[in-house]
């Protein structure tokens, strides 16, 4: 019973190594959605706190689906 666990738990990490990246951009793309809002009357500092957080989002979103994929890797392995 654990060979057939052990072997079922390595096709459920294949199936979501193989669509990791679909999985990632689909997130990612709900969130692009909510963010897509318009703001009227920003001044120019706004502007540039803005563009500072959606860097350091992009930064997170991409190490957060960096360390999933090492771990599918490693799960793999």
């Amino acid at each position: 019973m654990d060979d057939k666990l052990q072997e079922e738990i390595e096709k459920c990490l294949k199936i979501l190594e193989e669509n990791i990246d679909i999985l990632s951009n689909i997130e990612l793309d709900l969130e692009d959605q909510k963010e897509d809002e318009i703001t009227s009357g920003l001044e120019l500092h706004h502007l540039y706190n803005m563009t500072e957080d959606v860097a350091e989002s992009t930064k997170l979103k991409r190490a957060e689906f960096n360390l999933m994929r090492r771990k599918a890797e490693d799960a793999t392995s």
